[in-house]
């Protein structure tokens, strides 16, 4: 089963939140509807970018990693642009 590491940004919070699923049009749907606790209050949520990961380990790793280095400069590091 494929895994997705995923980051989402919230012009309201002014934050950032990473995640991983096996369903990212599901748990994006969620996020943006209140349905998870710590993004409710920060709707709407922005897909910034998405990294496809073998297996659910992988994705777990790929996601703490991206914690521990912090997501701006995780996105920073890797180009990536990202709205503010």
């Amino acid at each position: 089963m494929n895994f997705k590491v995923y980051i989402l940004w919230s012009e309201s919070l002014q934050k950032f939140y990473v995640g991983h699923t096996n369903n990212i049009g599901e748990r994006f749907h969620r996020h943006n509807q209140g349905y998870e606790k710590f993004t409710s209050g920060g709707t709407p949520w922005v897909m910034i970018c998405t990294f496809d990961s073998k297996d659910k380990a992988e994705a777990v790793r790929l996601e703490n990693r991206v914690k521990k280095r912090g997501i701006r400069r995780f996105l920073e590091d890797n180009q990536i642009a990202f709205g503010r």
